[in-house]
């Protein structure tokens, strides 16, 4: 099992952060110990003093496979929710600035956060997807799939030219405007739809 992440594929957000829109998906990973256990407590990590939360729609593998067809690309996922790829910043702003890979600001132990999985069924509508998480009872970030740069489809396709995709793997599909620091004591809340996926206490 392991983690299959979009960056930058929400224009907006690529410009909160002053990135350039890419041309083709931004890929990066993070490991199967990145992902927060089911009930344990969120600690906010000792090396960074800049926590941002990115709230992204997630979906779960349920076919092995490589070098798969756009056209075929729904048939390789089962589950769709909303979970927090959290970055220290900080950290992030340093190692860009080298020119040197994200991982130490992204894909640290308890990194990922997964919300509760819904099945995807018939009518399933990939394009029509609402999403937000709240922080401290306020929105913070509030998405759609449409305004994603590269869909669903095009994201499995584009990782699978690359990366053989297992089944249990999770894309995070990019993270709209909105991200923002957090400290201990926020608690935050991400939602499907109207349902709540998930909630957290930074602690």
């Amino acid at each position: 099992m392991k983690f299959l992440c979009i960056g930058r594929n929400y224009v907006e957000h690529a410009k909160e952060l002053g990135n350039e829109v890419p041309e083709e998906p931004v890929i990066f990973m993070k490991p199967k110990s990145a992902m927060l256990q089911p009930n344990s407590p969120f600690y906010y990590p000792e090396f960074t003093n800049e926590l941002h939360y990115e709230c992204e729609l997630i979906l779960r593998i349920s076919k092995n496979g490589k070098y798969v067809n756009e056209r075929n690309a729904s048939k390789y996922y089962d589950a769709i929710s909303v979970g927090i790829d959290f970055t220290a910043r900080d950290v992030q702003s340093e190692l860009k600035k080298k020119g040197l890979p994200w991982e130490k600001a992204k894909a640290w132990d308890g990194s990922a956060i997964l919300g509760n999985w819904q099945p995807i069924g018939e009518n399933f509508k990939k394009d029509d997807i609402r999403f937000k998480m709240l922080k401290n009872g306020q929105t913070v970030q509030d998405g759609h799939s449409a305004d994603m740069i590269h869909d669903f489809d095009k994201i499995i396709a584009h990782i699978s030219n690359y990366f053989s995709l297992n089944i249990g793997d999770v894309i995070f599909t990019g993270t709209p405007k909105g991200v923002g620091e957090c400290v201990v004591g926020d608690e935050l809340e991400g939602f499907l739809g109207e349902d709540s996926m998930f909630k957290l206490i930074v602690q």
